[in-house]
C-alpha cells in the first residue's frame, strides 16, 4: 500500500480542512482524516496519475488553484507512517521504513507525544529507542495503546480508517471574528468557503449556476429589522472558477446594504450540475470563438456588467417560434432562460431594435420609401401573412425589405398590402410604408 499524508498550513481553519480532503477525493475515493492531516490511500491512482511525482504536482496545482496552502507531506506504506514522517520533513530520508521511523522524535507520534516527560527519564527520545523497550513492561508501565501505535505505524497491525464522503449538498457556515457593519467586508470571509466550495465540487466533478449567501444579524438589531438577509448569484453558464466566484460575490455585495451587523455567514448550493470537461484540441481553432476559456471569460464580464448595470440593462436575444417576423425574437434580462422548444433560425436578418408603432413613411416620385433622405434597397421582399388565429387586429399581409440610409445605416421596412388597421396613424400611412427595425 501506499499513504500520502496531507498536512494543512499553520493558518488553515477546519473548513480548510474539510475543502482538502473533498480535493483529495478527486484523486482517490479512500481519504481519511487522521488527527491533524489527512491521509489517503493512492496505491491504485498511481498508474492512473503517471507516478508519485505527477500525482503530488497534481494535487498541489488543484489546491493552489482552489485557494488552498499545503503544509509538509509525506509518503509510506502506512497512514500512521506517513503522519509521523510528515510531522518531520527535516528528518525524511530515504531507506526501509524501520529505519526511517527509528529516527524520527518522540513527537512523531500522538500516542508516544503524551508520555515524552517519563520516556526522557528513562532515556528513550526516538522512536527507535522506544521499540528496543521490553514490550511487556512497556505495556505495563504505559497501557496497550502505545504499543498498537507503534505497531500500525510499522506495519505489524493493520490500520482501521472512517473514509471521508461527500454530502449530496453543499452547506458550510462561519461565525464572523467580530460584527461586521459593511456588507463588501464580508468578501473577506465568504473567501474561506467559496474555497471549502470549489474543493466540493471538484470533489463531485460537478459546477453551480447558483449559490446563496446568507447573513445572520446581531441579537440587539432594531426591532423592525428582519433576523437575517441572503443573496442569491447566477452565473451565466455551469463553474466552479474561484476567481470568477469572487469577483461576482464582489460585485454583488457593493451594491448590498447591510441593515444591521452580521455575527455569522452561510453559503449554500443546493443544485449542482454536471461540468463538462474540454479536452484540448490537436490543432489550434480559428478566431477563438470555440475557446472555452474565452467563453467563460466573456461570461465573467457580462455578469459583472449585469450586476453593475442593472438586469434590465444587459439583454439576450431569444429566438421564438411564430411566423410573424416581428415575434420571432425576444429581448429579456442576460442570462435569458432555455426557449422552451427548438426553434427555427429566422429566415431572414432581424433588426436589433424595432420601432414600436412601426413609424409611416413618404413615398418619393417612384412609389420608395423615404427616411432622412434615399433609401437604397438591400433585400426583398419577404411575404408575410400570418397572425390570424388571433383576429383581424392581429393580421399581417406585409412585404419585409432590408434597406440603407446614407445617415441612418440599415433599416427594417415594410409594406403593408391591406389598408392599416391602426386609425391613428391610417390617414398618415397611405403609402404603406413603414419604418418598424433599426440594425445595430
Amino acid at each position: 500500500m501506499r499513504w500520502l499524508a496531507l498536512c494543512c498550513s499553520a493558518d488553515a481553519t477546519a473548513g480548510d480542512a474539510d475543502a482538502l480532503g473533498w480535493l483529495a477525493l478527486r484523486f482517490t475515493p479512500r481519504v481519511a482524516r487522521l488527527e491533524e492531516a489527512l491521509v489517503a490511500e493512492v496505491s491504485t491512482s498511481l498508474r492512473l496519475f503517471r507516478g508519485a511525482r505527477a500525482l503530488r504536482q497534481r494535487l498541489q496545482a488543484e489546491a493552489a488553484g482552489a485557494g488552498l496552502a499545503l503544509g509538509a507531506q509525506a509518503w509510506a506504506p502506512t497512514a500512521l507512517a506517513a503522519l509521523a514522517l510528515a510531522r518531520c520533513p527535516e528528518l525524511q530520508a530515504r531507506g526501509p521504513l524501520a529505519e526511517r521511523l527509528d529516527a524520527l522524535p518522540l513527537r512523531a507520534l500522538t500516542a508516544a507525544q503524551a508520555h515524552h516527560a517519563m520516556l526522557a527519564r528513562l532515556g528513550c527520545t526516538r522512536l527507535g529507542e522506544l521499540r528496543r523497550l521490553p514490550r511487556a513492561a512497556l505495556a505495563k508501565r504505559f497501557g496497550p495503546s502505545l504499543l498498537l501505535a507503534l505497531d500500525r505505524a510499522y506495519g505489524e497491525q493493520p490500520e482501521a480508517h472512517d473514509w471521508l464522503t461527500l454530502p449530496d449538498r453543499f452547506s458550510a457556515r462561519l461565525e464572523l471574528p467580530w460584527r461586521v457593519e459593511h456588507a463588501p467586508v464580508l468578501l473577506h470571509f465568504a473567501e474561506t468557503l467559496l474555497r471549502q466550495l470549489c474543493a466540493f465540487l471538484a470533489a463531485r466533478h460537478a459546477g453551480v449556476r447558483g449559490l446563496q449567501l446568507a447573513w445572520q444579524y446581531d441579537a440587539m438589531r432594531p426591532r423592525d429589522v428582519a433576523g437575517s438577509g441572503e443573496l442569491t448569484l447566477a452565473t451565466a453558464d455551469t463553474t466552479r472558477d474561484l476567481t470568477r466566484l469572487i469577483r461576482l460575490l464582489a460585485e454583488h455585495l457593493a451594491r448590498t446594504t447591510l441593515a444591521a451587523p452580521a455575527g455569522e455567514i452561510t453559503l449554500r448550493a443546493d443544485t449542482l450540475l454536471p461540468l463538462e470537461e474540454d479536452s484540448a484540441a490537436l490543432l489550434p481553432e480559428r478566431g477563438g470563438s470555440h475557446d472555452p476559456q474565452e467563453r467563460a471569460a466573456t461570461n465573467a464580464l457580462l455578469e459583472r456588467l449585469s450586476v453593475r448595470l442593472g438586469a434590465a440593462r444587459v439583454c439576450e436575444g431569444q429566438l421564438l417560434e411564430d411566423h410573424r417576423l416581428d415575434r420571432m425574437q425576444r429581448w429579456q434580462p442576460w442570462p435569458a432562460p432555455p426557449a422552451p422548444t427548438a426553434t427555427r433560425p429566422p429566415p431572414g436578418p432581424q433588426p436589433t431594435w424595432l420601432v414600436e408603432p412601426p413609424q409611416p413613411l413618404r413615398c418619393d416620385t417612384q412609389e420608395q420609401p423615404v427616411y432622412a433622405g434615399p433609401l437604397t434597397r438591400i433585400s426583398g421582399p419577404h411575404r408575410v401573412e400570418a397572425g390570424w388565429w388571433e383576429g383581424r387586429a392581429a393580421l399581417q399581409t406585409r412585404d419585409y425589405f432590408v434597406y440603407r440610409s446614407a445617415t441612418r445605416g440599415l433599416l427594417w421596412v415594410f409594406h403593408e398590402r391591406m389598408p392599416y388597421t391602426d386609425a391613428a396613424t391610417a390617414h398618415a400611412a397611405r403609402s404603406g410604408w413603414f419604418l418598424h427595425g433599426v440594425f445595430a
